[in-house]
């Protein structure tokens, strides 16, 4: 399972896409200002090969956070920087099948993408389903597109189920962690690349602690509180 603060600039998931868009671009750079030919255009070239590894620094940024307090029993840490867009009770098909409440949190391009534990305890299920790649914040991405499953029970016996589901642009979805693991605020749970969305499943008398098109921030924002 992943350590608990990441310290690197860019997130390891990201390493190797930046070293190789680097490479490519680096050398595709080269053999235009070695060539006779190089003109104004090859300058052009050269300004959005930087903009393209400056986007890609940004997007795989690795930011160090702890949460804000000492004070984790009952609270439900947002696992995702994002916007809130949906808080609704469904009935959740995959695991409890039973009444649940549903926080949805959408991630843009421009969202930092590490995806971080919600509570603290121990991993009950974590588990992988491939699917399609329908716009993240449509209801159908939560049940058709590519997405993960983790099932966390807390030190009192309550359970917080996560899905991390893929986007139109995002083709992959990475899990840390694997049954029996402990699951621990500021630890990181996974990553998702470009814009996706995450899911929280509480009990139905968990009190809410965000609203509609809120903005939240991963490992930052409370989201709920158990009874």
């Amino acid at each position: 399972m992943e350590g608990t603060v990441k310290k690197s600039i860019v997130n390891s998931e990201g390493r190797g896409t930046l070293l190789l868009v680097s490479s490519i671009l680096l050398a595709v750079n080269v053999i235009l200002f070695v060539t006779p030919a190089y003109g104004w255009w090859s300058f052009i070239v050269l300004a959005a090969s930087l903009f393209i590894i400056l986007f890609l620094l940004y997007f795989f940024r690795n930011p160090e956070r702890h949460f804000p307090s000492d004070d984790t029993e009952k609270v439900v840490v947002s696992p995702a920087d994002g916007t809130i867009v949906a808080i609704e009770e469904v009935d959740e098909p995959d695991y409890f099948r039973d009444r649940r409440i549903v926080i949805s949190i959408f991630m843009s391009v421009y969202s930092v993408h590490a995806n971080w534990f919600p509570v603290n305890g121990t991993v009950k299920m974590s588990t992988h389903q491939s699917g399609n790649f329908h716009a993240a914040f449509k209801p159908k991405a939560s049940t058709e597109n590519e997405r993960s499953l983790v099932v966390i029970e807390t030190a009192d016996g309550h359970e917080v189920m996560l899905r991390q589901i893929a986007g139109a642009v995002a083709r992959r979805v990475v899990t840390y962690c694997k049954p029996g693991d402990e699951s621990r605020i500021d630890s990181h749970l996974g990553f998702i690349k470009f814009g996706s969305r995450v899911d929280v499943y509480l009990p139905v008398d968990s009190l809410v602690c965000i609203k509609l098109n809120q903005k939240v921030t991963g490992d930052q924002t409370i989201l709920a509180k158990l009874s």
